[in-house]
Order: C-alpha cells, then structure tokens, then sequence
C-alpha cells in the first residue's frame, strides 16, 4: 500500500494524518506547537516527527511515498544548521527524501479549494497575502512582521487601540468604552485616576511603559476588544475596523493579476467567526470568489496525497471528532 502524510504546524500544535489514493484517513497524530521561530528547532522538528509517527501507527514508513508539512516559521529552514536539525528528525523515522515542507498558507489554501491557482489572505496575529500557483506560494505580498508590516492583523489591531486609548487620555476626550477596555487590560481593573490632567498623563505614560515592556505581538491581545467595541458602535473602533478591512483588502488585490478570477481563501482569526473585519473585507472583495479555510491538516494531507498520486487523487475526507 502507497501512502502519504500531511502535517499542520503551528505555534501552538502540531497535527498529522495519513492518507491513502482513495482519500481514507488511516491515521492521525497530535502534539504541541512546532513553530522553529517561536520554540527550539530540534524541539520543533521533534515534535513534528513525533505527530508523523502517532499517525503512521503500525504502517511501513518505508510506504509513504509524500509527506508535506505546512509549517508556520518555515522561512527558518534556510538556515543550513536548522534544516540539517529537521533532515535528521525526518531520517530517524524513516522519512528521508519524502518531505516537502511548506508555509502554513499553503496548506490553508488547499483545505479550502482544489483550484490550482488562486490567492491566500491571512490575518492572525500578523498578515500576509500569498499568491497561489500550481498550489505553489509564488509571491507575497505584506508579510513583513510587526516592525515592517502585518497590516490589518490582530497585532496592528491591538497597536491602533492602544493609539487610540492614548490619543482619548491626550486630548481630553471621553474614556468610555474602548479607551476603558484597553487601559484596564493594560493596567489592571483599577487602573489610575484620570478625572484630572495628572492623572490622564500618568496613565498614558503607564500605558506606554507596559506597552514597551511586552513582546511587540502581545499588543494582538487588545484586538478582541476592538471587535467589542465596533460591534457597540464606537467610532473610533469603527474607523479601526474598517482601515484593517482596507488594507487587508488591498494586499489581497495587489497579490493577485488584472482580472483574475481565481478564488480568495481566508485564513485566521480576524478574518474568521464573527470578526467584524472579516465581514468587511469580504465585501470589499464582493467581485471574487471568497472562501475560508477549513483544516491545514486537510490542505497538507490533500497536497501529499497530489505529490503522490497525482492531481486526480481524492481529496481525503476527515472523520468528525
């Protein structure tokens, strides 16, 4: 029996399926976040091996004869030192020569669509928009991380509320309700005194100070708080939401050719669910077809399945947990 393994990689877990030509799940594997920029590539690569052989059960290695690995932070393998950690993790479970690795928005496009062309757009804690070939990422656009770009993202979000908190406490405008929200997530349920210029000023520069303090990409925690308030009708979250639907939108556009008429897939939280920046950036892109993504794990799976038995093969259907 051929077979084939697709594998999810994210910051926060790690999921696996094996696959056969007539699209039957024969095996699936779990494990923690396997993201190499956010923990140790040989604990990354470990942790993916591991997925790939809870999957594989008691099924030959030696018969896979694809795997492809959607992996977030793949950008890091070009490092010789840390693809040479994630070769030895594929050798040691008998995977040499077999893996493909790919960026986690291409496994996120093919679990929404068979279409061989087309454009990805995600928006999570940062922002990318890819364009799609041959099921290939052939060119970005955005995507430069927190200091560069992520326009549109949970971060850049989270930036403009903590803007717009400090912008309400410097001009003297009113506190409630996103202002409020921010400062008592940044500072504490008690927060400061800010009846009176003193008290604005220092809860500014508090709010700054916290602000530095963290990790640029914590400032995505402020996002949902965004979402509340435009969803109550605030008109500074508002204007929040729908520049981040603007440039989102503009990064799908710019990703793709004149005319093109190739599906858009959506991927991650602000543009998932109920965000409200979702809603907006599918109207802004009313004239495409507009999918959203499903599973990675399925994309992966599906795009092992094509390497290995070719663009006709079915696509795998997934038992419901």
């Amino acid at each position: 029996m051929n077979l084939a393994v697709g594998v999810d990689a994210g910051g926060t877990s790690t999921r696996a399926a094996l696959v056969d030509a007539a699209g039957a799940v024969l095996g699936t594997g779990r494990g923690e976040g396997a993201n190499p920029n956010a923990h140790p590539p040989e604990v990354a690569a470990g942790r993916i091996a591991d997925a790939i052989t809870a999957a594989l059960g008691a099924h030959d290695p030696g018969a896979v004869r694809a795997c492809v690995v959607g992996m977030a932070g793949v950008s890091k393998l070009s490092d010789p030192a840390v693809a040479a950690v994630f070769d030895a993790a594929w050798a040691r479970i008998g995977l040499t020569g077999v893996v493909r690795m790919v960026t986690d928005a291409e496994v996120a496009y093919a679990s929404a669509t068979p279409a061989p062309d087309g454009t990805v757009l995600v928006a999570g804690t940062g922002s990318i928009a890819g364009r799609i070939r041959k099921r290939r990422l052939a060119g970005t656009t955005g995507g430069y991380g927190w200091l560069l770009g992520d326009e549109g993202s949970a971060f850049w979000l989270g930036r403009e509320a903590v803007r717009s908190t400090l912008e309400a406490l410097g001009r003297g405008l009113p506190l409630d309700g996103l202002p409020s929200a921010v400062l008592a997530a940044a500072l504490g349920p008690s927060g400061l005194d800010v009846r009176t210029d003193a008290g604005r000023l220092a809860a500014a520069r508090a709010l700054i100070t916290t602000a530095n303090a963290e990790a640029p990409v914590r400032l995505a925690r402020f996002a949902p708080l965004v979402s509340a308030a435009h969803d109550a009708g605030e008109p500074a979250a508002r204007a929040i939401v729908a520049r981040a639907a603007e440039l989102l939108v503009a990064n799908a556009l710019a990703a793709r050719e004149p005319g093109e008429s190739t599906p858009v897939v959506l991927v991650g939280s602000v543009l998932t669910g109920e965000s409200p920046v979702g809603a907006l950036v599918r109207r802004g892109l009313s004239g495409c077809e507009v999918l959203t993504s499903s599973d990675g794990v399925l994309g992966a799976a599906w795009l092992a399945a094509v390497d290995a038995f070719g663009d006709r093969v079915v696509r795998p259907v997934f038992p419901r947990d």
